[in-house]
């Protein structure tokens, strides 16, 4: 018997998922289902339709969905992140999205749909920020000069199991005040000083730290993205302090199960601390132990483990943060401030 033809056809490919999912629902799951089923009905089902998308599959914490055209997939993801901000700010629990988008040839089996094109949407999306959109290459070049959007180049990334290098770019607003960006300008990534003979970042000229991916301790491979959602939270705590210089989570999580030498570390992403530390969590219990390491040479700088419950897991996480800000501005070390 002949074998079934393989329908094809090349389509733009939004991938979605929540960030810190687990972490959200081990906190409050019946409230979290409730807040994710009102932002699907309010914002994110409409502005699909809105912008002639089709939901493909839907996970528990994320979703496909297929586009005729990447500037209606930029258009909307631009438009959701949006809307979400403002609906974080009047309904709880806070719920964050990461959104990555490909073009892609695409293998259609019923309602379902697979090939290259949606693999490399998901690891786009695993690359971005939380509340970003991220492209890859192929997906900017066909939306470029089409809309009034700014695109930041984030640069080259090693997907997993993706056989080619991605360069992929971030999406905003077009700021369009005197002397600001031209939309669809694209800005090159990292603001950062030229890299040096070596390899290695110069230091910004204020403290700067990145914060590797804490270790599971609990023995459950599940609760990995537990321990990746309260290091995206202590990263995004460390952000709001203006004086710091914090390396965003999608440079520091390529460290992510791998043997690291602090200094390295320093010198590659180019900051004078780097915060380390693990997770482990016991029913309803949850420890987070953290240090915090001088890159330039090696000297541990602070210590410290917060203990809770999984319902005070929000102040656990902003009392790390806290305390290794206090860690950095003591007297001995304001020569690095601004």
């Amino acid at each position: 018997m002949a074998e079934a033809r393989v329908e094809r056809r090349l389509a733009a490919i939004l991938a979605a998922d929540i960030v810190g999912y687990s972490r959200l629902m081990g906190a409050d799951e019946v409230g979290t289902l409730a807040a994710l089923k009102a932002h699907r009905r309010k914002i994110v089902d409409p502005t699909i339709a809105a912008h002639n998308g089709r939901i493909v599959k839907t996970t528990g914490d994320g979703m496909l969905v297929e586009f005729a055209s990447v500037v209606d997939a930029v258009a909307c993801a631009v438009s959701v992140q949006s809307k979400m901000v403002e609906r974080n700010e009047v309904a709880g629990p806070r719920i964050n999205f990461r959104i990555g988008i490909n073009i892609g040839d695409i293998i259609i089996d019923g309602d379902d749909m697979f090939g290259d094109g949606v693999n490399v949407a998901a690891r786009v999306e695993n690359e971005c920020e939380p509340g970003g959109v991220y492209l890859s290459e192929d997906a900017f070049r066909q939306v470029r000069g089409k809309t009034e959007f700014v695109f930041d180049e984030v640069g080259e990334r090693t997907l997993k199991n993706i056989d080619r290098p991605v360069r992929i770019y971030s999406v905003r607003m077009a700021e369009h005040e005197a002397g600001g960006p031209r939309p669809t300008e694209v800005i090159a990534a990292p603001t950062r000083p030229p890299i040096k003979a070596d390899n290695s970042l110069p230091l910004p000229d204020k403290p700067s730290i990145a914060v590797l991916p804490f270790q599971n301790m609990s023995g459950d491979p599940e609760q990995e993205y537990f321990a990746d959602g309260i290091v995206e939270e202590i990263i995004t705590s460390l952000s709001r302090i203006r004086w710091l210089f914090v390396i965003a989570r999608n440079s520091s999580f390529t460290y992510k199960g791998r043997a690291i030498d602090v200094k390295q570390v320093g010198r590659e992403l180019g900051v004078r601390y780097v915060l380390e530390g693990s997770v482990r969590k016991a029913g309803n219990r949850i420890r987070i132990t953290a240090q915090l390491i001088d890159a330039i040479n090696g000297a541990h700088l602070w210590a410290d483990h917060f203990d809770g419950s999984l319902e005070d897991v929000f102040e656990l996480q902003d009392n790390a943060a806290l305390s290794v800000a206090g860690v950095i501005s003591t007297p001995d070390r304001r020569s690095d401030r601004l």
